[in-house]
């Protein structure tokens, strides 16, 4: 099961990054976010933590990290993967922002329902609150 939504915010790919990589903040621009965090650098094989406003906090895995072009991460609970894709396309108005999640696992056919239909409502809202912030120029950590 995959659910995805995009969005064009009139910023180039490097500004979406560094908000990105401020992981701690990322319950600013996700609601589906109540606290995150990274052991380390934002790069390939670092690991995190995320936990959403109704559930349990699960490890996250950071399996691809490519600066200013996208960025996935895996989380696992047992019987159920899911992989979180953000994409970044640089276009002449600034960037197409894509998020995709997929889900996997042998629990997929009833996770990836309880998890999947709030996403595909929460997904375009999210990306309304990446773009806000993007576009307002407000600071973030590097």
């Amino acid at each position: 099961m995959q659910v995805e939504s995009r969005v064009t915010i009139a910023v180039p790919p490097e500004k979406v990054f560094e908000i990105y990589s401020d992981v701690s903040n990322w319950k600013i621009w996700d609601p589906d976010t109540k606290e995150s965090s990274i052991d380390g650098p934002f790069q390939t094989g670092s690991k995190g933590k995320i936990t959403p406003p109704k559930g349990i906090t699960v490890p996250m895995d950071f399996i691809s990290v490519v600066p200013n072009k996208s960025f996935t991460v895996e989380s696992r609970i047992p019987l159920f993967r899911m992989v979180f894709e953000h994409e970044l396309n640089a276009t002449a108005v600034g960037t197409e922002v894509v998020h995709r999640v997929t889900f996997s696992g042998a629990l997929s056919f009833l996770l990836g329902r309880i998890v999947g239909n709030p996403l595909r409502t929460g997904l375009p809202i999210t990306l309304a609150s990446l773009k806000r912030l993007a576009e307002s120029g407000a600071r973030v950590a590097p």
